[in-house]
């Protein structure tokens, strides 16, 4: 009996251990990658900066597709509107009120957020196909209200306008392109903790309760109106803050850059690192941003074809994403370790 008790004991004590020890192996990697994330602006060229920036930007509203469709099971194909709300909202505050961009970027997040919120009330009559195709609709509209000449005024017509750049504060020895991407790099830290916090508290178990069994959920007491919408706008405010600091790295926004293949490549991304992982927001950033100038190197006669060929590639190879492959990897890893 002591026996017994002894060896239970044992494989407590060792269950605690290899828990102890993956924990850390996590906050060594967020480490390390964390040190690799604040040194490249110090390393790498002007435009290889621009590019990670860019990366860092698409995972943030990447982040927020993934919240709606992968968590929730909204599926949207709308949400490069979202984008172009929050970039043009940071223009037109910029240029009309003075404020300054740190104050201009949470302020296009709030815009983002009520006009998801809102556009989330009617769609909750929709869903599956039927709600791809409401966004896919609001992602034709946008660029095409954006020039309307009652909003000319406001936002530049089809000429677009102009976004002042920044420099860095404090008389920082840093060129406008490394603080930018620090400024990217900040805003993306707290959302990525934000959305952690947020999937692994109640408030998740419920957006995922509603993907799973809509109906349990609803027996549970939870108002599916209610989340369903909220996620919609949180979705909506990761999405716009991303285009409020897109339209500071382009120093200018017009219609035509927010056309429906911004919101497919959006699409695309999100699948490709995998639509149900926080992680998977970085690598279908890497996806939509490295592989189009793959694929243009490798075939200028036919890059679209190039592009297709790797899209097929991932996804044969990796079904649920690459974050669900490295999941996969490490899973293996820690199996043949305790063997």
């Amino acid at each position: 009996m002591a026996l017994a008790q002894g060896e239970v004991t044992h494989g407590v004590g060792a269950a605690a251990t290899r828990d102890t020890s993956t924990r850390i192996v996590h906050v060594a990697a967020l480490v390390a990658l964390l040190v690799v994330a604040l040194a490249i602006p110090f390393v790498a060229s002007s435009y290889r900066l621009l590019q990670f920036t860019m990366v860092v930007i698409y995972s943030i509203a990447l982040l927020g597709l993934n919240i709606l469709t992968g968590f929730n099971g909204q599926i949207s194909l709308g949400h490069g509107a979202f984008y172009a709300i929050g970039a043009y909202t940071t223009a037109i505050l910029l240029e009309r009120t003075g404020i300054p961009y740190w104050g201009a970027i949470p302020i296009s997040g709030a815009v983002c957020l009520v006009a998801g919120f809102l556009f989330g009330l009617p769609a909750l009559r929709l869903e599956g196909h039927y709600l791809a195709l409401s966004t896919f609709a609001l992602a034709v509209a946008t660029p095409q209200l954006l020039k309307f000449r009652a909003l000319e005024s406001w936002t530049g017509g089809v000429q677009g306008t102009y976004v002042s750049p920044l420099s860095a504060p404090f008389g920082l020895p840093l060129a406008g392109d490394q603080w930018l991407y620090l400024v990217a790099l900040m805003f993306a830290i707290a959302l990525f903790v934000l959305a952690r916090n947020l999937l692994r508290g109640n408030t998740g178990t419920a957006i995922i309760a509603i993907r799973d069994h809509p109906v349990a959920a609803a027996s549970m007491g939870i108002n599916i109106s209610l989340y369903k919408s909220l996620t919609f706008g949180v979705s909506a405010m990761y999405t716009g803050i991303a285009g409020a600091l897109g339209a500071l790295v382009a120093q200018f926004v017009s219609p035509d850059s927010f056309s429906i293949f911004l919101s497919l490549g959006f699409l695309v991304g999100s699948v490709i690192g995998g639509v149900a992982s926080i992680s998977g927001a970085v690598f279908g950033a890497f996806f939509i941003q490295f592989v189009p100038n793959f694929a243009d190197q490798i075939s200028k006669a036919a890059t679209w074809a190039v592009y297709g060929a790797f899209l097929i590639g991932f996804m044969y190879l990796m079904p649920t994403g690459v974050a669900g492959a490295v999941a996969r990897l490490l899973k293996r890893m820690r199996l043949v370790h305790r063997a």
